[in-house]
């Protein structure tokens, strides 16, 4: 199955504000904002379906850490591999609101197969994004 195969996927994450997750995931980061109600949101990322709740008694969604490349990497997260073109904007974007960075964006494992631009970022509820990018798309999974 090539990429332009890969059915979207589905994934909610819990908050504790919706304004504030709306604020993030549609000003900061700039996804364009689908179905919501009064405490969801649906948002297109990258072609995939992320739903902000909100949850009520939500606490910090990082479980811990674990050390790869010589960083502390944030348990759980998600986000998604992307061009090296459309990572910079994102890292830019993201730069330029101010963001904290857990991981700035660096390039991982240099000069090993896996070799790819990564940053790591909260949302205003404590939930874990990574985004990386990859020279050669083809080494997503080298070993």
């Amino acid at each position: 199955m090539t990429s332009a195969q890969l059915p979207p996927f589905h994934l909610a994450v819990p908050v504790h504000d919706i304004e504030a997750a709306r604020a993030f995931y549609g000003e900061v980061l700039g996804f364009g904002r689908g179905r919501s109600a009064e405490r969801w949101t649906d948002w297109n990322v990258e072609g995939h379906q992320v739903v902000t709740h909100q949850v009520d008694n939500h606490v910090n969604a990082v479980a811990g850490t674990n050390p790869v490349d010589g960083h502390e990497v944030p348990v759980p997260h998600f986000g998604l591999v992307l061009s090296v073109e459309r990572f910079r904007q994102l890292a830019q974007r993201l730069t330029d609101a101010g963001t904290e960075f857990v991981i700035a964006p660096y390039v991982r494992f240099q000069g090993e197969p896996g070799e790819q631009w990564t940053m790591f970022f909260l949302d205003p509820s404590g939930n874990a994004l990574e985004f990386k990018a990859f020279q050669d798309p083809a080494q997503l999974f080298a070993v």
